[in-house]
């Protein structure tokens, strides 16, 4: 897959470049041929902020789960992947319902929402994602935009805030896209042929070393490809941002000839996540009712794991239309299959929808009890801990929750959403001080750095507020203020 790189912009509207230039980091020195991981990943943060707070990044804690187990996944497998750079890795979704996935600088890795939904098994994800992850490895991104002049990555910046208005209406060789979730315009270029076929090799060790079947790679693309066969005028964006040449094919082929075939086993999480996702892409009332149809469907014709993942996304359809006695019974199928079926007898991904119903059901008694019992059985889960705190707030133990959320943030300090939920707490107790820090330290960590100041404040001037409050609110104020400061210097370079 593609990422996004510099290219001289013809424009129709020069003020939309300026607009951006306002809002963009310094990327170093620009003698140097590539640029520093710093400034790489520096780069890679300031655009995932804008990523996360456009309507179309997809906050959803079981999603966000699966995909950074799995690739996180491939990526311990292989540990030549994290490249020179040493990079960490961050796996999110985007609503699209074109089938995509892109990398961004510093680790962080995009995948369309169709992509997840056309992607038949793990094997074939993996594929995906191990090529995207060889990108980053070998850090064609730093030393394409490297290799360009200052004043040419300004407008790269510009293009990858426009990361999420990218649609597949994209040529082979370049697109520039305009409006679309607020975000401005992209161009996207394809890498040379040498870097895909770089990526290419990467992601085929990095799928054998994680176990997967290598066919996974050839068996997409091929389906892809008798898609723009039988629909010329649609062809897939992922063909269309990421062309495939023979040379390219017959590479992957002969590689593949070269190891013996292993299977891979899918995980019941792999189809229990593309329904969900399925749900996830269009949750309008004509989408819900289209979905519907589609796993009604599966549950009728699919394996026995499809039609129990099917009825799991009509258990979800059920509980988003409020009715909570049908998305109960649904699941109650779907706990039946795992528990025979299924090696693992407890799964995360059911437990949280479990709880989700309950609460929803204002069964608080209850979700207590489950979500008490699957912060026990799975303490990594991110997903788990942030709806254990839910319950504790919706079952009135406000105090519980302020001291789990308080343990959790400083286990999890770039997670902005636990101290969404700690501010939240901290109002329903009518500690204002402590809200306002709370909130201020959410808006630090997605960026809004004005916000946070201005949360500051408000929380110095709460009629709460102790010394020791003052204490921690000036330092946090001076920090702050300096990297505003900081970025303020950057802009005017």
């Amino acid at each position: 897959m593609p990422v996004l790189c510099v290219v001289p912009l013809v424009l129709s509207s020069p003020p939309a470049t300026a607009q951006f230039q306002s809002n963009l980091p310094s990327l170093g020195d620009t003698e140097r041929s590539e640029l520093s991981p710093v400034m790489e990943y520096k780069l890679g943060v300031e655009v995932m902020q804008k990523v996360r707070a456009d309507r179309d990044y997809i906050d959803d804690p079981v999603v966000l789960e699966y995909l950074n187990n799995f690739g996180n996944k491939l990526v311990s497998s292989y540990p030549e992947a994290r490249g020179e750079a040493g990079n960490d890795f961050f796996f999110f979704a985007v609503r699209d319902p074109m089938i995509n996935a892109f990398a961004l600088p510093g680790g962080f890795i995009g995948v369309h929402s169709a992509l997840l939904l056309a992607a038949q098994n793990e094997s074939e994800l993996a594929s995906v994602l191990s090529h995207e992850i060889g990108h980053v490895s070998q850090r064609h991104i730093a030393r394409m935009l490297g290799q360009q002049r200052q004043d040419m990555l300004i407008p790269l910046a510009s293009m990858l805030l426009g990361v999420l208005a990218m649609r597949g209406s994209a040529d082979a060789g370049m697109a520039i896209v305009t409006g679309g979730s607020g975000l401005a315009m992209q161009r996207q270029l394809n890498f040379s042929r040498d870097a895909e076929r770089e990526a290419d090799r990467i992601g085929f060790q990095i799928m054998r070393a994680g176990g997967f079947d290598t066919s996974g790679m050839t068996a997409f693309f091929g389906r892809l490809q008798t898609a723009s066969r039988l629909y010329s005028d649609t062809t897939p964006s992922y063909l269309r941002t990421h062309p495939l040449t023979t040379e390219r094919i017959a590479d992957i082929e002969a590689r593949i000839r070269e190891q013996p075939y292993r299977q891979h086993v899918d995980s019941f999480d792999f189809y229990l996540v593309r329904a969900r996702m399925r749900v996830l892409q269009d949750e309008s009332g004509n989408g819900l009712h289209e979905s519907a149809t589609i796993l009604e469907q599966q549950a009728k014709k699919g394996s026995r794991m499809q039609a129990a993942a099917a009825q799991y996304g009509l258990a979800v359809i059920a509980l988003k239309q409020g009715n909570t006695a049908k998305a109960q019974s649904l699941l109650q199928h779907v706990r039946r299959y795992a528990q025979d079926h299924v090696p693992a007898k407890r799964n995360p991904i059911l437990a949280s929808l479990s709880i989700e119903i309950k609460l929803a059901a204002h069964q608080t008694n209850d979700a207590l009890k489950e979500s008490e019992a699957a912060i026990t059985h799975f303490p990594e889960s991110r997903g788990i801990a942030r709806q254990y705190a839910d319950v504790l707030y919706a079952a009135g133990r406000y105090e519980d929750a302020a001291q789990y959320l308080r343990s959790q943030v400083l286990l999890y300090r770039e997670e902005p959403q636990l101290q969404k939920q700690l501010a939240k707490t901290y109002a329903a107790q009518g500690k204002q001080a402590l809200m306002h820090m709370s909130m201020a330290e959410s808006y630090a960590i997605t960026g809004g750095l004005s916000s946070a100041l201005e949360q500051l404040r408000l929380a110095r001037n709460a009629p709460d507020a102790t010394f020791y409050d003052n204490s921690i609110i000036d330092a946090r104020e001076h920090e702050w203020q300096a990297r505003r400061r900081e970025e303020l210097k950057d802009k005017k370079k």
